[in-house]
């Protein structure tokens, strides 16, 4: 006859644990709680939201990251002092809402001599602005003073003196019907592409750019030398032609251009 089963001695079975664990039964007397997952979101969400709080409040809040000066940099004919005061960059605001763009904007306007401008943010307390400023390629008289003009054909101010080694635009344009097809403004961007196109050594030495019509551009270097242009068309051809005359008659004091094919020197 079968003996006793464990359950009718009233023996309890052991538990079946993984070979090599360690420690309590799972579920025993001396097991662990489980930590909730949902606690440990909870506090890395609040740790967040104070850390992005505390980044708010610094950039914003705090009076250490507040616009104190603005530094120029690139000024020649323009002062520091006027570029500042046409950007209004906000002192004393946080220097993380000063709206580059804005000011960039304003100074273009007011400025006219500021051909590009870069507007960065300077930490922790400042504001830089960056000035290219034009240059004139040509300068026009108008009564006393003189315009001057940039290798886009812009007029961009007007000043007392001329510059020094500019070329002096003159425009001398026979008849209305003339200025009807070409008007001034166009003769002006003529007249600098012109200037463009000139060899090295005879822009250096090009005191004036005279402007009839668009047909006819001549210029007066030194030396008491004239060169006829023509029209600003086959600039490059025109160069070369004229480098060549300049080379083969050196004391000639009068050049032809207006033909390319046919260009022609004379000493008077």
């Amino acid at each position: 006859m079968a003996g006793p089963t464990t359950a009718e001695r009233g023996e309890r079975r052991p538990s079946r644990r993984p070979k090599g664990a360690s420690g309590p039964p799972s579920g025993g007397p001396g097991a662990r709680p489980r930590r909730l997952p949902g606690l440990r979101v909870l506090l890395i969400g609040l740790a967040a939201a104070a850390l992005a709080a505390g980044v708010i409040w610094l950039l914003y809040g705090s009076d250490w990251l507040r616009v104190e000066r603005v530094r120029v940099t690139g000024a020649d004919a323009l002062t520091s002092r006027q570029v500042r005061a046409a950007a209004e960059v906000p002192m004393g605001a946080p220097v993380v809402s000063v709206d580059t763009d804005r000011i960039e904007a304003r100074l273009r306007q007011r400025l006219p001599r500021i051909d590009s401008v870069e507007v960065s943010r300077s930490w922790p307390r400042g504001v830089t602005l960056e000035v290219t400023e034009r240059r004139a390629v040509l300068i026009l008289r108008k009564g006393s003073r003189f315009v001057e003009v940039d290798r886009e054909g812009i007029r961009f101010a007007t000043v007392d003196e001329a510059p020094k080694d500019v070329s002096r635009l003159e425009l001398t344009v026979d008849g209305a019907a003339s200025l009807r097809r070409f008007p001034t403004d166009r003769l002006v961007e003529e007249a600098v592409r012109v200037r463009g196109q000139l060899p090295a050594k005879v822009a250096a030495d090009t005191r004036t750019v005279a402007v009839r019509s668009y047909d006819y551009i001549a210029l007066e270097l030194t030396g008491d030398r004239t060169v006829i242009w023509g029209s600003p068309e086959d600039g490059e051809a025109k160069a070369r032609a004229l480098t060549a005359l300049m080379k083969g008659a050196p004391k000639a004091r009068h050049f032809d251009v207006s033909a390319p094919t046919a260009p022609a020197a004379s000493m008077s």
